[in-house]
């Protein structure tokens, strides 16, 4: 058989070729800012990385991204990938100090950053040496300023493509080479790097479009309310492209008004994001009421979804929503809840073919059975993380397996329940709390929008777990709480719930349970205590 490389490029050359006049739609606040074809994205990508080697980048250098869902981003996706760069993106919503160690352990050479964020990059680049040009990805400002004494040129996107844009050939390096570079969110510690190879994607492209997973069609027209910034996008970039999908970028305005416009007026079937997004679009719409016609179905990841929330979205826009749980270590598709059976079940769905799971007890022994028990969650695939970025050992077991550091169950069908990350386990007396446990009971209250249990340090138990809900009505503590009696052990009830106005959330969408516990512990969330 052909030696056929499993590389990227693979993707769009496909999409240029078969699906050459299919849109791609880039929005700003919900109105559109540019509508383009696969056509044109390939060549203006391909022209794209003749201007990165112009540049003096060689196969296997970083491309760092600063940026949004927009053309210019998705572009520079696929000019870095083709030519055998290694396409770095990074999370604007981190912090100055941790974007600046990922350039520098990364050493990008070249910065490709959104307009808007160039007063962050000016925080960041005294720190960052490698760093020798910045790509504006948007219009530049008039007033732009050198990045003080950093070296660096600073190129306008559209004059970098004139003056050093070329022909270039794509795909000519081996499948197993470096293609992507993500860095985890960091909200249980410091971040660490995930580089994805040509071969890991484009099996995991394949995997997220079986049909019992996202099942993206040529007919269908796919919002990216996932930052491209987060684990490729969750793979959409690739996806759409590769199914022949319209594409629509939302920039970096993800507020429900926006939101609901570009659904009508774009005719989206498919929106993919966190489930904070779709809350945001839930509330508009009950204020300013309308439908939503053409949604067929949202796919959320992240935090676990409430119950009530899952019904409320399904009500109030009126699809299917289904379910998935993934990490940036899995490039991040892990399980998806596949359409046939929205309804039956509330878990995460199945793996795909291409990832294996496994559950183990906390001394990494497998359990038998592996249905209906509660394990330590642990993973193998092709897409799957092996070692860090940088780091001296594997992340793997003796058979191979990653430990994903989640609690789940297994259902009688194989369906994956995530019952919580074993470091947020709660000793009390001796005894193990799971605060999931307790989130999901809590959720199903149609008034609760979000939900999180923490540990506070108590002299006598050792830990006792903290209430924390944001909800559309203030409610009265003990009726949140009576909603667990009988349900969990006694000892497991909280003694102390608190209301807050939002719930904090990282950088990858989840709750972050790190900043509630350091906002609980100096006194920024008042806790009521019930008896």
């Amino acid at each position: 058989m052909q030696p056929y490389g499993l590389t990227i490029d693979k993707f769009l050359d496909h999409a240029a070729k078969w699906f050459g006049d299919r849109e791609i739609v880039e929005a700003d606040a919900g109105r559109v800012v540019e509508r383009f074809t696969y056509a044109e994205l390939r060549a203006r990508g391909n022209r794209l990385s003749g201007a990165l080697l112009a540049l003096g980048l060689e196969c296997g250098d970083r491309v760092g991204t600063l940026a949004w869902n927009t053309r210019h981003h998705l572009e520079t996706y696929y000019a870095a990938m083709g030519a055998g760069l290694v396409c770095h993106t990074l999370n604007p919503r981190l912090t100055p100090a941790h974007l600046a160690a990922m350039i520098n352990e990364a050493g990008n050479r070249v910065l490709a950053v959104a307009a808007d964020l160039l007063p962050l990059l000016r925080e960041i680049a005294p720190h960052c040496p490698t760093i020798e040009h910045v790509v504006v990805l948007d219009a530049l400002p008039p007033d732009t300023q050198p990045l003080g004494s950093h070296p660096a040129r600073i190129w306008a996107y559209e004059a970098l493509l004139a003056e050093k844009g070329a022909l270039c050939v794509w795909g000519v390096f081996d499948e197993n080479a470096p293609a992507g570079l993500c860095y985890t969110s960091g909200t249980t510690g410091s971040p660490k790097g995930v580089i994805y190879t040509h071969r890991s994607n484009y099996l995991h492209t394949l995997r997220a479009l079986q049909a019992d997973a996202m099942a993206i069609t040529s007919r269908d027209v796919v919002l990216i309310a996932v930052p491209m910034f987060h684990a490729n996008g969750w793979g959409l970039p690739f996806a759409g492209p590769a199914a022949g999908a319209k594409l629509v970028l939302p920039g970096r305005t993800l507020d429900g008004a926006s939101l609901a416009a570009l659904i009508r007026d774009e005719g989206v079937t498919l929106a993919v994001g966190v489930q904070t997004i779709w809350l945001g679009l839930a509330d508009h719409l009950d204020l300013a009421g309308g439908t939503l016609p053409s949604l067929e179905r949202v796919l959320i990841g992240g935090s676990s979804c409430p119950e009530a929330l899952l019904r409320r979205l399904e009500e109030r826009l009126a699809c299917k929503v289904q379910t998935s749980w993934g990490m940036t270590e899995l490039s991040p598709t892990g399980t998806v809840a596949p359409l046939h059976a929205l309804g039956d079940s509330r878990a995460s769905g199945r793996p795909p073919i291409g990832l294996d799971l496994k559950l183990t007890d906390a001394e990494g022994n497998t359990l038998d059975p592996q249905r209906g028990i509660l394990g330590h969650l642990k993973v193998k695939g092709q897409s799957v993380i092996d070692r860090y970025h940088l780091a001296d050992d594997d992340a793997l077991d003796a058979e191979g397996y990653f430990d994903t550091g989640d609690l789940a169950m297994l259902d009688a069908e194989g369906n994956l329940t995530i019952c919580g990350r074993a470091k947020d386990l709660i000793k009390s007396g001796g005894e193990w709390i799971n605060p999931t446990e307790i989130e999901t009971i809590v959720g199903a209250h149609p008034a609760v929008r979000h939900v999180a249990v923490i540990a506070r340090a108590d002299a006598k138990w050792g830990e006792r777990p903290v209430l924390i809900v944001e909800t559309d009505k203030a409610q009265d503590p003990g009726t949140l709480l009576g909603l667990l009696r009988g349900k969990v052990a006694d000892f497991w009830i909280p003694g102390e719930v608190a209301e807050i106005a939002a719930m904090p959330l990282a950088a990858s969408g989840k709750i972050d349970k790190r900043r509630l516990r350091a906002d609980y512990a100096e006194g920024r969330i008042a806790a009521n205590k019930v008896a």
